[in-house]
């Protein structure tokens, strides 16, 4: 998947989860808890959505990488590059 694509995803992702968000105006460099009102339990939907469509999994510890959209695509792109995006 390119960087483009996995940003599309995560919106998809962000929709089903929260879908009163709008998510047009979102800036990727700031944090979606900033942006969005996500709490911990949607933080880690988002987390359990990425294992269940893509297989990607993502340690404990590293879910400070996920904090906004720009840090997010950037972590998961060597992780999905070989992925297919349906």
């Amino acid at each position: 998947m390119t960087a483009a694509e996995i940003r599309n995803e995560i919106l998809d992702i962000l929709s089903d989860i929260a879908p009163d968000e709008d998510l047009s105006g979102l800036d990727d460099s700031k944090s979606f808890r900033e942006q969005m009102e996500l709490d911990s339990m949607d933080f880690l939907d988002i987390v359990m959505e990425l294992r269940k469509r893509h297989r990607v999994q993502i340690p404990e510890e590293d879910y400070g990488n996920l904090a906004s959209m720009h840090l997010t695509v950037t972590y998961l792109e060597p992780k999905m590059r070989d992925i297919v995006a349906a």
